[in-house]
């Protein structure tokens, strides 16, 4: 049965989303529509086009009001209200909300009132009531009564697989996460005004606020409160990693938790040995990929330091497993 796909806003996430059903030849999963507030020529250049991930191996055409995709017609929109769109017509089981905007339960709501059955946020909520699910992690919280949910964001999907695998085996008592990963679009490629956040994106390292750790706390509720952390913005175009330094209910060892983190591996979560670096992780995708040569163990005035480190692509990495809650997700009637 096919899984009808409507994707709302074609930035790096939407169009990476597209990629990436497309690339699932045995998925049910079927992307019928977008909307964006972009020409067709547009659309069908930059899904083609992609600096980081490289030409989108297939015939696109523009025909009206719609794009062929391998012969697959897409209707496209260019509608502001969510709550214009023609989802019933299409009959839509699922929109991937990309555009930012539409980031509460609230707003969401729009493409319910649209006519689509279910909506997938791909960014952190800001209010309490919708369910923030990270996928390999807590997606047995879901019900079939659920329709709006947040995919969380791509440090918190990075950061929660390896953390819960943590608190699981060994607890945490407390922790402080460090994340580094690319720069993105909403950064100046110039210096300008508004402190550092707004110095050249491509030439700098600059420390950002983040919401990754409060977060966190909604996907592992056993870290609620108890995990921190800050992240910086480094001049690659995708892909970083994040460090978790943490206090466990009881003592070990790196071989020990190397060995719980092998024996975890799975397709949102992987594993290496190998002394990899940023670039080597782009296109992978897992949520995150652990990194057991980082993995250390402090001993200090009778207690222990950990930290571990998880390697991410934080556009295709958080995008695939995104798809797999899409899929998990279109199965629960």
């Amino acid at each position: 049965m096919t899984i009808k796909i409507a994707i709302n806003g074609f930035g790096r996430i939407g169009r990476l989303a597209f990629r990436r059903i497309k690339e699932l030849r045995d998925s049910e999963l079927q992307v019928v529509a977008v909307n964006d507030l972009t020409n067709n020529e547009d659309l069908a250049y930059s899904l083609k086009y992609d600096t980081a991930y490289g030409i989108f191996p297939y015939d696109i055409e523009v025909r009206g009001d719609s794009i062929l995709v391998d012969g697959k017609e897409v209707k496209t929109f260019e509608e502001k209200d969510a709550k214009k769109l023609p989802w019933s017509d299409l009959d839509i089981d699922i929109v991937l909300e990309c555009t930012g905007f539409y980031t509460t339960n609230e707003k969401a709501q729009a493409h319910i009132d649209a006519g689509a059955k279910k909506v997938i946020i791909s960014a952190p909520t800001k209010d309490e009531e919708t369910k923030v699910v990270v996928f390999g992690v807590n997606q047995e919280i879901l019900s079939p009564s659920d329709k709006i949910i947040s995919a969380a964001s791509c440090t918190t999907n990075g950061l929660a697989l390896m953390t819960k695998i943590l608190v699981d085996e060994f607890g945490i008592q407390r922790g402080l996460m460090s994340g580094s990963r690319a720069y993105t679009a909403t950064q100046n490629m110039q210096d300008a005004s508004g402190g550092r956040k707004s110095r050249a994106g491509a030439q700098n390292v600059i420390p950002v606020t983040t919401g990754a750790a409060n977060a966190l706390g909604k996907v592992v509720p056993e870290v609620k409160g108890i995990i921190t952390g800050t992240t910086t913005r480094v001049p690659v175009i995708t892909a970083g990693f994040v460090e978790l330094f943490s206090v466990l209910d009881r003592e070990v060892t790196v071989d020990q938790i190397n060995e719980v983190m092998k024996a975890a591996a799975n397709d949102s979560y992987g594993y290496t040995e190998d002394e990899i670096v940023s670039s080597d992780v782009v296109g992978d995708t897992h949520g995150s990929v652990f990194d057991a040569t980082l993995t250390e163990v402090l001993d200090a005035n009778g207690g222990q330091l950990v930290k571990t480190v998880a390697w991410y692509d934080n556009e295709y990495g958080f995008v695939s497993n995104m798809i797999r809650l899409v899929e998990h997700f279109s199965k629960l009637v």
